[in-house]
């Protein structure tokens, strides 16, 4: 699969595993940033970009096809420290607890924040690359709720999107998100972040044509 691919930055993780940055090109400032699996237990998004890779030389995409191995080996939504990835960014509001979905506090729930910001290997690898490569957009995969959520100056790229899968566009998610991706690269960062809520209960097979197309957009 990655042997049209260069591997430009890796990490490995508590487990042991490994995550990679792949792009077929090394000239990547200011490509659109891909990734898939933030939580473990939503693993389509390392399918589609896999499948992609398989059949695309796009020269100005950068792809992490898979930001939480740990939590896609252990089946859950969190790291190996059972950290809520889109709850450990270096955020303003990181840490405080406004709702069922942020818990940050606490260590027993899935939104568990991390004892500090930042504190966890997949998050710095994420912080890492987005001041390495400086995207000049960032799509993640994430499910199920079937919407396209967007942060900071990104509404006319989740309009596109929303045309290409029809699903609704959402501003806000719908519950507060201390710490999340989206608050870090796309409201205080002013990166255009579109969170793209899949369908679980769709075959992955299925969403192939859609999602491809979304990354041929990103592509133009």
């Amino acid at each position: 699969m990655k042997s049209k691919y260069k591997v430009l930055k890796t990490a490995l993780t508590k487990l042991g595993n490994t995550i990679e940055l792949i792009s077929p090109s090394l000239f990547t400032l200011h490509s659109s940033l891909i990734i898939g699996v933030f939580h473990g237990d939503e693993p389509q998004g390392k399918f589609l970009i896999e499948e992609y890779l398989k059949k695309s030389a796009a020269t100005n995409l950068l792809f992490i096809p898979c930001l939480n191995p740990d939590g896609m080996q252990l089946g859950q939504r969190t790291n190996a420290n059972g950290v809520d990835l889109n709850r450990n960014f270096p955020t303003k509001n990181w840490g405080k607890n406004l709702g069922d979905n942020a818990t940050c506090d606490d260590e027993n729930t899935d939104y568990y924040g991390g004892k500090t910001a930042a504190s966890e290997i997949e998050t710095q690898f994420l912080i890492d690359t987005i001041n390495e490569f400086k995207p000049k957009s960032i799509l993640t995969l994430h499910s199920p709720y079937k919407v396209v959520n967007y942060d900071g100056p990104a509404k006319e790229i989740a309009e596109k999107i929303s045309k290409i899968i029809n699903y609704p566009v959402e501003a806000s998610i719908g519950y507060p998100t201390p710490g999340s991706f989206g608050t870090y690269a796309g409201i205080e960062r002013q990166i255009p972040t579109i969170t793209l809520e899949l369908d679980e209960t769709c075959p992955v097979e299925d969403l192939i044509k859609p999602v491809h197309e979304i990354f041929d957009m990103l592509c133009k």
